[in-house]
């Protein structure tokens, strides 16, 4: 027999879509409708808006911290598609886009958690022998994260409309299936034919480290 959560539960579940469907700026009202609450009992459990975003950006936090060691092995769009197929995490993702819209501090905190679990996995292909190393892998996970997220964004369906969660998982997957080709081309065969403008940057930089490898794998 299924439990039902307490009203506190209940509303975070509840805001957690409002904000995904409608945008952060979706009211309290119909968050207290979709609840099966007064929105006075809102602001006894949470006391403010601002608030109940807070709780649901610790909510969202805390779902893709612990999934992503289970379904990150693609990037942070692959990790978002692949965490939305479980019907139960849509309204998370569709927040975790929402708030990536709107910035904010759970936003530098994905991102962060994002561009930090790719050091991770990139180090890991670079034992296994299938990535090469960078002079600055931190900084090179991080270009590489906020292209995904902006890439990601900018086709975001909720521009133009209200989110349909229930396309949402259809519609990340098929926007991931765009990208991978291209993405892998340009991982495999890169755009420039030689390091010489990475090398004629580096030269007019004093303070380069000039130990570490090029884009060719070689030490300049």
């Amino acid at each position: 027999m299924d439990i039902t959560p307490p009203a506190e539960e209940r509303i975070l579940q509840a805001a957690l879509r409002r904000f995904a469907v409608d945008g952060l700026g979706a009211p309290l009202r119909a968050v207290a409708q979709d609840a099966g609450v007064s929105a006075g009992l809102i602001i006894h459990h949470y006391g403010s808006r601002a608030q109940l975003l807070e709780a649901c950006d610790q909510r969202a936090l805390e779902v893709t911290r612990d999934s992503k060691q289970e379904v990150f092995s693609g990037g942070a769009g692959v990790m978002l598609a692949q965490l939305a197929e479980a019907e139960r995490y849509a309204p998370v993702v569709g927040y975790v886009l929402r708030r990536l819209q709107d910035g904010g501090p759970l936003a530098i905190q994905l991102v962060e958690d994002f561009a930090a679990h790719a050091v991770e996995y990139f180090a890991q292909g670079e034992e296994a022998g299938v990535i090469n190393p960078s002079r600055d892998p931190v900084a090179r996970a991080r270009v590489l994260t906020e292209m995904a997220l902006g890439a990601l964004l900018l086709q975001l369906p909720a521009q133009r409309d209200q989110l349909d969660l229930e396309e949402l998982p259809a519609w990340l997957r098929g926007y991931t299936d765009a990208l991978l080709v291209p993405l892998l081309e340009l991982y495999t065969v890169p755009l420039l034919t030689d390091s010489s403008m990475l090398d004629a940057y580096l030269a007019a930089r004093p303070d380069a480290d000039r130990t570490t490898p090029t884009t060719d794998g070689k030490t300049p």
